[in-house]
């Protein structure tokens, strides 16, 4: 089968069903899937490795984004999320993305900054142009410290000297650091010059670390939705397109608002970098920090009409991996690069970006149309049923249930069950006096 994200009626076929054709469709073994995804992929022993203090592994629901193409290419997007409805609502707003030619996406070159603070500076504005004269000194020193990295086509590429106060100068030396995330080179790299620093400016080095605040590394996604696709059966598609404009609007006036529209992209977002073995904690501050840049917190995308169709812009910086770290020894995270095919970590992070611009129109379609409880809701009501007990078949059943009844609540899906039950019972007696 040549690579494709398509799969109709995907949910509807059993989990084995889904990995044929997942595996089918990327290349990635089925056997493969069943050792890396049994269980959560990961045993105690080596869990031990990862972390301190270790007494087992905590497993979380490990789905794939359906429909989504991005610059021209399929891809099926693991995702690791505990929230219901972000899997099936990324896929459908990929969907629509996609009747609109799919997304569009671009990438800086990897690059990330490592921070070395320096105070107690007799002179900070002598001390940040004796740093200037110097750059290509501590560029070679930091080189030397990622030898590897440099071999690769890495390495260190600026400085930068930043005055904060009259006795504190902050250096930023910013590293090409290829297909890694890049945290312990970048800290190895502040580590190296620090020394050196410290001689040029006469102060005492502070802190010297990586910042998070990647805006060196940036992706940007944009999409096109038909009018068409986005209409639903109380709203034209041209109603939906100016209700999206305005909840953008929204968030673009409102940081109260702001926040939770970024909320839903990262959603996305995070799902595809935790399901990749990447660091979301450090994605999420970044992402956030970017939303502030202008002194305003300000949502990361924003929707605009174009003629009659919609169209989406996403930027934020993102610091992604497909070496080193978790990937080494995570089976999962190995098996989610395999299954998504990319070649270097810009195309990851792409990737990445683009769901989270799926989520995002998903979230803002839901409040511009049917609100936002309707969809969600509806597969909450699984987890509902599963809490209070169903299993097997009975889980959509109670689920359909309480969700009629507009009761999705464990008292709720107790009664469901025991309704069940009874007319199960009735069935039994009616059997029993056939014969």
């Amino acid at each position: 089968m040549a690579r494709t994200s398509r799969f109709p009626g995907f949910y509807k076929v059993t989990v084995q069903e889904r990995r044929a054709l997942v595996g089918e469709a990327t290349g990635a073994d089925v056997r493969d899937m069943e050792r890396a995804l049994e269980g959560g992929g990961l045993d105690a022993e080596t869990a031990d490795k990862f972390v301190e203090n270790v007494i087992g592994t905590y497993a979380l629901p490990y789905g794939v984004a359906l429909n989504v193409r991005v610059n021209g290419h399929d891809r099926v997007v693991p995702m690791v999320t505990e929230e219901p409805s972000v899997v099936a609502a990324a896929s459908n707003a990929a969907k629509m993305v996609r009747a609109g030619g799919g997304f569009v996406a671009e990438a800086d070159p990897p690059l990330m900054i490592a921070q070395i603070q320096l105070h107690g500076v007799p002179d900070a504005l002598a001390a940040a142009a004796g740093i200037r004269e110097h750059s290509e000194e501590i560029l070679k020193l930091a080189d030397r410290a990622v030898g590897g990295l440099v071999a690769r086509g890495g390495g260190a590429r600026e400085v930068e000297a930043r005055v904060l106060a009259d006795d504190v100068v902050v250096v930023h030396v910013v590293v090409d650091c290829r297909d890694a995330m890049g945290a312990n080179l970048v800290n190895s790299v502040a580590e190296a010059v620090a020394d050196r620093l410290a001689a040029i400016t006469g102060g005492l080095i502070g802190p010297r670390i990586l910042s998070n605040l990647c805006d060196r590394r940036c992706v940007r996604v944009t999409c096109v939705v038909p009018a068409e696709v986005l209409a639903t059966d109380e709203m034209s598609g041209s109603a939906v397109i100016d209700g999206i404009v305005n909840a953008s609007r929204f968030a673009e006036l409102d940081p109260y608002r702001a926040a939770t529209h970024n909320k839903g992209i990262m959603n996305g977002i995070d799902a595809v970098v935790m399901a990749t073995g990447n660091d979301w904690r450090a994605v999420e501050a970044g992402a956030h920090a970017f939303a502030t840049r202008t002194g305003r917190y300000q949502p990361l995308a924003v929707w605009r009409r174009f003629g009659e169709a919609l169209e989406g812009r996403i930027e934020l910086p993102l610091a992604l991996g497909t070496v080193g770290g978790t990937l080494r020894v995570h089976p999962a995270a190995r098996l989610s690069l395999r299954m998504l095919g990319v070649t270097d970590a810009q195309e990851l992070a792409m990737i990445a970006a683009s769901i989270g611009l799926a989520s995002n129109l998903a979230a803002v379609r839901a409040l511009a149309s049917d609100g936002i409880q309707r969809g969600h809701m509806g597969l909450h009501a699984r987890s509902v049923a599963l809490a209070a007990g169903a299993a097997g078949h009975l889980v959509a059943r109670v689920a359909a249930m309480i969700v009629e009844a507009r009761d999705i609540t464990l008292e709720g899906a107790r009664k469901a069950m025991n309704v069940l039950a009874a007319e199960a019972g009735e069935a039994a007696s009616e059997v029993d006096v056939a014969d």
